[in-house]
């Protein structure tokens, strides 16, 4: 193994310095026939998701169980024992997607009401992943305690919440508070799901460049939901906060910054990260937080040359960049492997090394359900970390595959039942099985909706995709 991750890595060293960046345009004009092409087909199918039954009507008469007079002895059974509602009704595979579309993607606040396609989206691959139901609840509310009182009154119809594209600091407070009051899973994607897939993927890099956690001088540019929990997980692992280095958009994050005394009394996550890490032991912006640094990890603006060519070069051998910023990265892997880096992520499918959230959330909710588990500690979120990476080896650890894809779908369950497992060493399941137990419930579970899918395209119920040729232009 190492005599192969050695000669993939120079192999890749030396192709980059034999060839010349692409140009941007193409990445560009790619992208926007992807939002051109997503509009179309979202007018043609109008929604992604939609609900059906999942009991038989053979006759009128089966209404008098499923719902009037039967049902109230079900009704009955869960008011004397309310945890049977995870037995009883669909509470048990049930979550609610929380937004109220203050930082959608990279398009910022956008509001409720445009932030229903990306709820719908993610309730899709829910599904398709990890065969949870998930329900989008875009909510005109703003304030940190508006968003967490709504949360708690629709709690009782769900199993677990999933918090999404909230703005940062307040996506914080809304994920601790509801945390600490409800009795189910409370995870925050953008904070949660993105720190989880960025660790799995640079323990992996580290692994090919051979490195260690715990001797890495790492950069993190962007100290919003995904890069304070990134900093978090790391320092958990192992990492030396003094060679850990956090920028915002005033600069790194150190205890002598002028505006501490703000961070303390509007950022206190920030303000704990400044104090902890004293700024990795270096002042300044992003071009001296990165001279000589091991790994970058960039959650930032998405926009190509946020990152800097020259930059890059200044970085340690075989640097590590993940360039993580929707819908487009912060520098074009092109670029960043021309300036010298050795392994390059980005957050988007249609380049090597996804290092996205989509990779971590289906199979922990998953999980966390079928051992109805009362909350998410980062116990679970690093399982899960630990668990992706692994399984990156099933189909061998390279510089261009650092992490399973989407496709891979032979990953999830083994996911799953990691976090199951997890929870119950942890005590916060309600539901207790073996590993092999929970990953064969996973594996079916998972298996279903494309079952489900086939079914219905096969009976004509599912449309199928429409001709994807451009509409013709008119001359003008």
């Amino acid at each position: 193994m190492i005599q192969a991750t050695e000669a993939t890595v120079s192999s890749a060293r030396e192709t980059r310095k034999r060839a010349a960046p692409s140009a941007d345009e193409p990445e560009t004009e790619r992208t926007a026939a992807l939002g051109e092409r997503s509009v179309r087909l979202a007018r043609y199918y109008q929604g992604k998701i939609e609900t059906v039954p999942k009991v038989p009507i053979r006759g009128m008469a089966d209404f008098a169980i499923w719902y009037t007079p039967g049902i109230a002895a079900v009704c009955k059974e869960i008011q004397a024992t309310p945890d049977h509602a995870f037995e009883l009704t669909g509470r048990w595979n049930t979550i609610a997607i929380v937004t109220d579309g203050s930082r959608v993607l990279g398009l910022g606040n956008i509001g409720p009401d445009a932030a229903m396609p990306v709820m719908e989206g993610k309730a899709l691959l829910f599904k398709s992943l990890g065969g949870v139901d998930a329900i989008p609840i875009p909510i005109q509310v703003s304030e940190p305690e508006e968003i967490v009182e709504t949360v708690m009154r629709i709690a009782p119809a769900f199993g677990g919440v999933n918090l999404e594209d909230i703005a940062s600091p307040k996506c914080f407070y809304v994920l601790e508070e509801l945390q600490r009051r409800l009795p189910i899973p409370v995870w925050h994607d953008d904070q949660l799901g993105t720190a989880a897939s960025t660790v799995a993927g640079l323990l992996n890099a580290l692994e090919l460049t051979h490195r260690s956690i715990g001797e890495i001088r790492t950069v993190l540019l962007g100290a919003g939901a995904a890069n304070v929990v990134t900093a978090r997980l790391l320092l958990a692992l192992g990492h030396d906060p003094a060679q850990l280095s956090v920028l915002d958009h005033h600069g790194i994050l150190q205890p002598e910054r002028e505006d501490m005394d703000e961070l303390m009394l509007n950022n206190r996550w920030k303000y704990r990260l400044a104090l902890e890490t004293r700024g990795g032991g270096r002042t300044g912006g992003i071009q001296e937080a990165m001279e000589g640094a091991d790994v970058l990890l960039a959650a930032s603006t998405p926009v190509p040359g946020t990152i800097k060519d020259d930059w890059i070069r200044t970085m340690a051998k075989d640097s590590i960049v993940f360039a993580l910023a929707n819908p487009a990265p912060e520098i074009w892997p092109a670029h960043a492997k021309a300036a010298g880096a050795a392994v390059v992520a980005t957050g988007r499918s249609d380049f090597p090394n996804q290092v996205n959230n989509s990779l971590i959330f289906p199979a922990v909710f998953r999980g966390v359900l079928d051992a109805r588990a009362r909350s998410i500690p980062d116990e679970i979120v690093l399982s899960a970390a630990k668990e992706l990476a692994r399984r990156a080896h099933d189909r061998g650890l390279t510089a261009d595959h650092i992490l399973p894809t989407m496709d891979e779908k032979e990953v999830f369950p083994h996911l799953a039942a990691a976090c199951a497992v997890r929870c119950v060493e942890l005590g916060i399941a309600r539901r207790k099985h073996t590993r092999e137990e929970f990953y064969e419930r996973a594996r079916e579970l998972m298996a279903r909706p494309t079952k489900f899918a086939g079914a219905l395209s096969g009976s004509g119920l599912l449309s199928p995709m429409p001709d994807e040729s451009p509409p013709k232009r008119s001359p003008p």
